[in-house]
């Protein structure tokens, strides 16, 4: 696969393609349901725009996160989309074992065949007790430790190309090629294509090195996104998937018809992160309740720092911003992110933001 077949068909005048990345966000005194339906519209509305890949994050015990099950929500997708890429942004792997992964990603390339992407984290997404309780193992640490065997393991499931004598060899992943290679079958022309995210510089020289795809988190670690940038750039070797580096990064963005709403809109979602990051996850709090809230010192300069790397504001605004993030960066892709407390003013972002660039409309 080359870089160009990887990138995406968005038109008008965004200079990468643009996509999305969903956390199904839930505010208070909405439902799960609401935040399902939420997704299902934003999917059909960045479709009908032009958007790339709308890619689904897994996290576990955060009430107003309601993205716990990517695969099940993929599934529902597929059934309401019809050309935008879908994929995990990402699953985290050391919390699954990589044949159920390989076998729940090899069903959504069933249902929507070619366009599932399958992207790999190797955090855990949530807290280490409820981390212990998906894994069923106090051992935390061995699950990042050993990514990349497992990494390995997976893409060999993927494959089904296990070495003989191997102890998977007569194990198959299904869906899968194994189907095409039995007396009467035939080969699906596809299978997902693995992309490594991260954080951090670990798996931006993973992916380097082993010639992935890489995705970085630029949304909750903008200090490191150059540098792990210019890390997979330096180790990426061409490989049978990928013959040039591909680099896509997650940005946060918020664009409302009035800057002031985007401005409430934000301080709630640092007030969210706020409570998450002191173990007091909650639902996405209604910006009035910000409104009243009395920051001490240390709370207010934790806000005035992530706001700082949210892109938000009026369409313009929000455009510019991305634009000159991009150049700085040379991402290939931009994933946006938007949090809001109701799920109309997060499918308006979007909206906003695909006019701000001239997208077409369906």
């Amino acid at each position: 696969m080359s870089a160009d077949e990887i990138r995406g068909a968005t038109r008008g005048t965004a200079p990468v393609p643009l996509s999305v990345l969903d956390l199904v966000t839930v505010g208070a005194g909405s439902t799960a349901t609401d935040a399902l339906r939420t997704s299902v519209d934003i999917a059909k509305a960045t479709e009908a725009r032009g958007f790339h890949r709308y890619w689904v994050a897994e996290h576990h015990s955060m009430p107003g996160v309601a993205s716990s099950s990517p695969a099940v929500i993929l599934a529902h997708l597929a059934a309401h989309t019809d050309r935008i890429r879908l994929g995990s942004g990402g699953v985290m792997l050391p919390n699954h074992a990589p044949l159920v992964i390989a076998e729940q990603f090899g069903t959504l390339e069933a249902l929507a065949p070619g366009r599932v992407d399958l992207g790999l984290g190797r955090a855990p997404g949530t807290d280490g007790a409820t981390a212990a309780a998906l894994r069923r193992s106090d051992t935390l640490n061995e699950g990042a430790d050993d990514f990349p065997e497992q990494l390995s393991e997976l893409i060999r499931f993927l494959d089904d190309d296990f070495p003989e004598g191997h102890p998977y060899g007569r194990i198959h992943a299904i869906p899968g090629p194994v189907q095409g290679t039995t007396p009467g079958g035939v080969q699906s022309p596809h299978r997902p294509p693995v992309w490594l995210l991260g954080s951090s510089g670990f798996s931006a020289r993973l992916a380097g090195l082993l010639g992935l795809p890489f995705a970085f988190a630029h949304h909750f670690s903008a200090q490191n996104t150059v540098p792990a940038l210019d890390l997979y750039r330096q180790t990426f070797r061409p490989s049978a998937v990928l013959d040039r580096p591909y680099a896509l990064i997650g940005v946060s963005a918020l664009a409302t018809d009035e800057e002031a709403e985007a401005r409430r809109q934000v301080r709630a979602a640092a007030l969210n992160m706020l409570r998450l990051r002191m173990g007091r996850p909650s639902l996405f709090p209604d910006p009035a309740e910000v409104d009243h809230y009395e920051f001490s010192p240390m709370e207010e300069e934790f806000v005035s720092s992530w706001t700082a790397n949210v892109i938000h504001g009026t369409p313009d605004e929000v455009r510019s911003g991305l634009d000159g993030l991009q150049k700085r960066t040379g991402a290939d892709e931009l994933m946006l992110t938007s949090h809001a407390h109701r799920g109309a003013l997060r499918l308006r972002s979007y909206e906003l933001i695909a006019d701000a660039y001239g997208l077409p409309t369906a």
